[in-house]
């Protein structure tokens, strides 16, 4: 489902360049939970907004079922992650001054338009269907990342990526988080990248993939 082949990322600083990723090849089969790991400024988000098509790589080629996305054009990448893809960040990244379930809708505005039932059922998987209404300075930290991770099932894409999900959060708030990504990963059979710090959190994966200055030192079967 997801191949990266010799993939370089650099960006430029004034008169400097600054390489962030050095030839990076990683396979991610369908259905697959998988962890990322490695030291601040390995390459850990790069990755992932590479796979989320939130980024293009500076050289390589960066296959998504079958389909060549690494050159493809700004609006045509938009369509892939609104087609393909469910974002969970660390920030929860919701407009305050939406409720919960306006704040799950806006997941559907780039994959086909808005559909209510549609987003009540979403936060009904995880949990929160009664909060419906309330906004996010109403919510805990837990419940407002569970509304994001609602938004990012909403549209029902194949792939979930959480870019340290349970970074803002207490330890039992952590949990119930990494609880609910891996009961949807095992029921709906999403493939689910996550970028985590935790060991405890990657050692609940399936395989865990370790950056370091920009590549790839090991990958570890779980």
């Amino acid at each position: 489902m997801i191949r990266l082949q010799n993939i370089t990322k650099v960006y430029p600083m004034g008169k400097r360049k600054l390489t962030v990723l050095r030839g990076i090849n990683l396979n991610i089969e369908p259905g697959e939970l998988v962890a990322i790991m490695g030291p601040s400024g390995s390459g850990k988000t790069t990755v992932l907004n590479l796979i989320g098509c939130l980024d293009k790589p500076t050289s390589g080629s960066y296959y998504l079922e079958d389909r060549e996305v690494s050159h493809l054009s700004n609006a045509e990448l938009a369509q892939v992650r609104a087609q393909k893809v469910g974002f969970v960040f660390q920030t929860f990244n919701l407009l305050p001054r939406l409720s919960a379930l306006a704040n799950v809708e806006l997941g559907m505005r780039y994959s086909g338009g808005s559909d209510r039932h549609r987003a009540m059922a979403a936060l009904d998987k995880v949990g929160l269907s009664d909060r419906a209404n309330h906004r996010p300075t109403e919510l805990s930290g837990g419940e407002q990342q569970r509304v994001a991770i609602a938004r990012a099932l909403v549209k029902d894409p194949p792939i979930i990526l959480a870019d340290e999900p349970t970074g803002n959060l207490d330890s039992r708030s952590g949990e119930e988080i990494i609880s609910i990504l891996t009961t949807l990963h095992s029921e709906q059979g999403i493939t689910l990248v996550m970028v985590t710090h935790d060991s405890n959190i990657a050692h609940q994966c399936q395989r865990i993939i370790h950056l370091k200055d920009g590549q790839v030192i090991e990958e570890e079967a779980v």
